[in-house]
């Protein structure tokens, strides 16, 4: 046990506080029965003594010395009386059961007699308690010594033989020794006793608070060391054992519970950490596919360039064989076979120089010239460039814009870009045969739910086809740049990502509703008159 043991302290210190409690207990029991015995044995030799008197009073009224012989000699012999005699008043001793002593005188000074001779006038009344004392014989053994006067009653004082007046009141003394040695042996025997209960209490004791301790303070002291110590290891599963519904056992419980939300809160700490650790990758894989689209569409930008340049390129003879065509047209009569070719080359002639020119409007930069623009013209020149290719997939472009439709602020040419780009995507989301719609509608109001408008006027474009339809999960992500759900080569992720700029730069919206198998519709919201913080184009800026 180590020598700082909390056991090894509680125990030392209940052992010692109860070993001297004992001791001191012990004490007062022999002193106690010390002094019992000893009452009693006082008690005894004054009745031996008494005695003694009341059985030599009438031998001495008689003067039959011999018979007072006899009788100090037979009493003389009782177990215990070491000493018994009879001194007269000057301390001659008269009768002894020691033959030799006789005659002789005692000295006044002695143990026996000092309690009554401490003055010149000895004390004619002691007291029960002062009549007897202890002292130690010749051998070293202690004895009782004990004193009884012998009064001058009235038949002493008229007896005939009598000697002493009438006047005189103590006669002598009956001076009786007993032995202790029976009771000093039964005090040691009685102390060996005590002490042997004494020890057996205090072992019972010890082994018993012994035992208490073990039970409710050491073993769950012990069982938290030993959680704390585990717990500190990592082992944060560990719980330690209730014994008890005490202060023990509450810390008992206290301390699983920590150790639980320790362990919930580790475990929670991992699945962040696992958690972050996916997202990271995520994000990194995220960006990668990024930084390719991003590169992509630098590709494609280097295309568009020069395609732009091609276009350019070709613009040039496309002029030039329609002004020679125009040329010839005139020359030829009409309503000849010659004058109808000419005109199929001259209207096929301008169609490819307006879709040279479409191609270069989108594909050159400019600033935004917003003014009022007839909306539902700008979705008829749309369409008319992509139905022709729309018509070859089976695709069916149908236009049901409304003739009142009010006049739209903002870039047409930007305005032209969305609905292409809209477009497209509707013709790329269907598979074989299948229809897309255009509407327009005009908005006065601002309860539409679903437009959510602005509060100046607005007008609504819907564009509605019969594809595939977006996933529920991407339908968050379709304006994010670089998007895409379409197979590799086929889009950039640019397409929506640009219209939805575009619109937000109009004060507009723009907002999708979509069923998988089903189609999808696009709904834009457009303002009908310039915001507060933009001004109309005078005239002249307007023929600019």
């Amino acid at each position: 046990m180590p020598k700082n043991s909390l056991k090894l302290k509680i125990s030392l210190s209940l052992i010692i506080v109860l070993s001297m409690a004992m001791v001191l207990f012990t004490l007062l029991i022999l002193k106690q029965r010390q002094e019992d015995m000893q009452s009693v044995v006082a008690r005894h030799v004054t009745q031996i003594s008494e005695m003694v008197v009341a059985s030599t009073r009438y031998t001495m009224l008689v003067n039959k010395r011999d018979i007072v012989e006899k009788i100090i000699e037979d009493i003389g012999k009782q177990k215990g009386i070491e000493r018994i005699r009879v001194i007269s008043k000057d301390g001659t001793i008269i009768h002894s059961n020691h033959k030799a002593e006789v005659g002789y005188s005692v000295d006044q000074r002695s143990d026996s007699c000092i309690s009554c001779h401490q003055t010149s006038r000895p004390l004619s009344r002691v007291p029960d308690d002062k009549r007897w004392k202890i002292v130690e014989n010749a051998e070293g053994h202690r004895v009782l010594g004990s004193m009884h006067a012998i009064r001058n009653e009235l038949s002493c004082s008229l007896a005939a033989c009598h000697e002493h007046p009438a006047s005189q009141q103590v006669l002598g003394i009956v001076d009786v020794a007993y032995s202790l040695d029976e009771m000093d042996q039964s005090l040691q025997s009685h102390a060996i006793y005590v002490i042997g209960i004494s020890i057996g209490f205090i072992l019972i004791f010890a082994l018993t608070i012994g035992f208490l301790l073990q039970r409710m303070i050491y073993l769950p002291l012990k069982d938290l060391a030993s959680g704390a110590e585990k717990v500190s290891s990592g082992e944060l599963h560990h719980a330690i054992p209730v014994r008890s519904s005490d202060e023990f056992g509450r810390v008992a419980r206290s301390f699983n519970h920590m150790t639980a939300a320790l362990g919930e809160s580790r475990r929670e700490m991992e699945q962040l950490v696992q958690t972050l650790e996916t997202k990271v990758a995520e994000r990194t894989k995220e960006l990668l596919a990024a930084k390719a689209e991003v590169a992509q569409g630098e590709k494609l930008a280097s295309i568009g360039v020069l395609a732009s340049g091609i276009a350019h390129e070709l613009n040039n003879p496309l002029t030039g064989v329609l002004t020679f065509t125009s040329l010839m047209r005139k020359k030829a009569p009409e309503g000849s076979e010659d004058a109808e070719d000419l005109d199929l080359v001259i209207r096929e002639t301008k169609r490819c120089a307006s879709i040279i020119k479409r191609l270069l409007d989108f594909a050159r930069e400019k600033v935004p010239v917003k003014g009022f623009y007839n909306l539902n013209q700008v979705i008829e020149d749309t369409v008319r460039f992509v139905e022709r290719p729309a018509s070859l997939q089976q695709v069916e472009i149908v236009t049901e814009l409304d003739p009142a439709l009010p006049q739209a602020w903002g870039d047409a040419d930007l305005i032209k870009q969305v609905i292409l780009n809209l477009l497209v995507n509707a013709q790329q989301a269907i598979d074989g045969k299948g229809n897309i719609t255009v509407q327009t509608h005009p908005l006065a109001t601002t309860g539409n739910t679903k437009a959510d408008p602005a509060i100046a006027p607005m007008v609504e474009v819907v564009v509605t086809d019969t594809g595939c339809g977006i996933p529920q999960a991407n339908l968050q992500r379709i304006f994010d740049p670089f998007f895409t759900s379409k197979e590799v080569g086929k889009g950039t992720g640019l397409g929506l990502s640009v219209s939805y700029g575009i619109v937000k730069a109009h004060g507009g919206k723009i907002s999708v509703e979509s069923v998988v198998g089903t189609g999808t519709t696009f709904r834009i919201y457009l303002p009908v008159t310039p915001p507060s913080n933009e001004t109309q184009p005078t005239a002249d800026e307007s023929k600019e």
